[in-house]
């Protein structure tokens, strides 16, 4: 049995309730199969010109390639950041029974 692509999708915000909102979310929507908040981290970037430094908490969703789009658009939807964090990295390897877990929590 071929293995699904699976993807670990990132995000941050800044409230470790707004980060457990956007887990349970995606989860109750089907669009990711688990997610772990973990924080604060400390992220600096620059934000209009400025450096910035902010406490965070950062989300990773585990979806698959397929459900990605659908991911994205809910992240889009529910997060307050003009520009959120969205970043989705392959899984280049992983428990098949995990990989295959992955795929059914998030079929449609």
């Amino acid at each position: 049995m071929e293995l699904p692509d699976c993807l670990a999708v990132s995000t941050t915000t800044d409230a470790a309730e707004k980060a457990e909102a956007l887990a349970r979310g995606a989860i109750t929507a089907r669009v990711a199969a688990c997610a772990q908040v973990s924080g604060p981290v400390t992220s600096v970037y620059r934000w209009q010109g400025a450096v910035e430094s902010a406490a965070e908490w950062k989300v990773l969703f585990k979806t698959t390639a397929a459900r990605y789009p659908a991911l994205e658009k809910y992240l889009l939807d529910a997060h307050d950041y003009d520009t959120p964090e969205i970043v989705a990295t392959p899984v280049v390897a992983g428990s098949p029974d995990y990989l295959r877990w992955v795929e059914e929590e998030t079929a449609p």
